[in-house]
C-alpha cells in the first residue's frame, strides 16, 4: 500500500483543546471503494474551527481526524474503484461526486487506540478517502490552488452558478467575505451585475472585493449597510443576496436587504449549534425567499472543470484567496488566525508536490 509503515496526522481528541499531531498512525487495509492518497496540500475553513471549538455540539466520534479539502496523489485503490488509479493527481472534497460511497475509516494509533475519520480527511501525510470524494485534478490547476476546489470555490461560486443563476444586470449583495463569500463574489462578476455589493467587518477584505469587481462595499461594524443598500436600490432591495458569515444575526440582516416580490437570500453559513434565525413571516408573504445551500449544489465531476476553465481564462484570480501557508506543526496557529479573521483561507502544506505538476 505504501513504502511507509506509519504516517503522521492531526487529530481532534478533545473539544476546545488544541489539535494534536499524532505520529506513528498505522495504515489500514483498504476496503471496497476506498482510496489511499498521499496529501500535498490541505485547506482550512471555518467548519474545522467549529468542530475544534465544539460549536457543532457534542462530538460522538472523538478522537478523529479533520480536514475536508485538499490535493494529493493516489497511492493505492481498493476493490471496485475505477474513477482513479495509482499515480493520479486528485482534488479531495467533502462534496459527494460519482463513485463508491465507502463511508468512514478507522485507523490504529501508535498505542493501538482507534482514531476515527469520515469519508475524507486531509490533515495528514496520507488519508484513506471514499472514491466519491475524489476528482482528478484539472489541467492547469496547481496543487496549492486546487485545495479551493475542495470546498470554498464550489460552495461559494456554486451558490451563484447553480442556485441563484442571476440574470444579466441584476443587483446582488454578498455578506461575509471569507473563502465562500469571496468565491461567490468572483462568480457573480461573470454575470455582469448592475450592482455588486460586498459587506464585511474587515477592511482588507472589502478592499479585495473592490479589486475583484464589487461596485460598492460596506463595513459591517461602521456603516448602516442595510439602509445604504436599500438607498442604492431606490428602496427596493437587491434581487439576490449571499450570506456567508456563519452568524444567525447576519442571515436575518441579509434577509432585510432583498426585495419583496421575488428577492432571494441564499446562505451557506454554519451558525453555532442551537442558534436560530428569526424572520417576519409577513416578509415571506410579500414574496421574499430564503434558502440554504449544501455545497453550492455543486456536482464535483462536472463543476470542478467548469471552475478550472474560468481560472484558465483569467476570470477567477484564485491566488489572492489563499493567505499564509502553514504546516501540520503550526495548524493551531492557522485555526486561531482564521477564527480571528486575519486570513481568508489557510493553506496547509503537508509535503512537496511533483515539481513539474500543475
Amino acid at each position: 500500500m505504501s513504502d511507509n509503515v506509519t504516517f503522521d496526522a492531526i487529530v481532534l481528541k478533545e473539544l476546545n483543546k488544541p489539535l494534536e499531531l499524532v505520529k506513528g498512525i498505522q495504515f489500514p487495509d483498504l476496503k471496497k471503494g476506498q482510496v489511499l492518497v498521499k496529501i500535498y496540500y490541505a485547506g482550512l475553513c471555518h467548519s474545522q474551527v467549529m468542530e475544534a471549538r465544539g460549536h457543532r455540539g457534542q462530538d460522538p466520534y472523538l478522537p478523529h481526524m479533520l480536514g475536508h479539502e485538499g490535493t494529493g496523489e493516489v497511492v493505492a485503490v481498493g476493490e471496485g474503484v475505477t474513477k482513479v488509479a495509482p499515480g493520479d493527481h486528485v482534488i479531495m472534497t467533502w462534496i459527494k461526486g460519482s463513485g463508491h460511497e465507502a463511508g468512514g475509516c478507522c485507523y490504529a494509533g501508535p498505542s493501538g487506540e482507534t482514531i476515527n475519520s469520515g469519508g475524507v480527511t486531509t490533515f495528514g501525510e496520507y488519508a484513506v478517502a471514499s472514491e466519491n470524494r475524489l476528482v482528478k485534478k484539472p489541467e492547469g490547476i496547481p496543487f496549492d490552488l486546487g485545495v479551493l476546489l475542495g470546498c470554498a470555490l464550489p460552495t461559494g461560486a456554486g451558490i451563484v452558478l447553480n442556485d441563484i443563476k442571476p440574470e444579466k444586470g441584476a443587483t446582488l449583495a454578498v455578506v461575509g467575505l471569507g473563502g465562500i463569500g469571496i468565491s461567490a463574489l468572483l462568480a457573480a462578476t461573470t454575470f455582469d451585475p448592475e450592482r455588486l455589493i460586498a459587506v464585511d467587518i474587515e477592511q482588507s477584505k472589502l478592499d479585495l472585493a473592490k479589486e475583484f469587481g464589487a461596485t460598492h462595499t460596506f463595513h459591517a461594524a461602521h456603516d448602516d449597510w442595510e439602509a445604504e443598500i436599500l438607498a442604492l436600490t431606490d428602496g427596493k432591495g437587491v434581487d439576490h443576496a449571499v450570506e456567508a458569515t456563519g452568524l444567525a444575526e447576519m442571515i436575518e440582516r441579509a434577509f432585510n436587504v432583498i426585495r419583496p416580490g421575488g428577492g432571494e437570500l441564499v446562505f451557506a453559513s454554519h451558525p453555532k449549534a442551537g442558534d436560530v434565525i428569526r424572520l417576519d413571516p409577513f416578509e415571506l408573504i410579500k414574496g421574499k425567499q430564503i434558502r440554504g445551500s449544501w455545497g453550492g449544489s455543486s456536482k464535483p465531476d462536472r463543476d470542478f472543470e467548469i471552475l478550472a476553465d474560468l481560472f484558465r481564462q483569467g476570470r477567477l484570480p484564485l491566488r489572492q484567496l489563499l493567505s499564509d501557508t502553514y504546516t501540520l506543526e503550526t495548524i493551531n496557529e492557522a485555526l486561531e488566525d482564521l477564527e480571528n479573521r486575519k486570513i481568508i483561507r489557510a493553506l496547509i502544506k503537508i509535503s512537496e508536490p511533483p515539481a513539474d505538476a500543475a
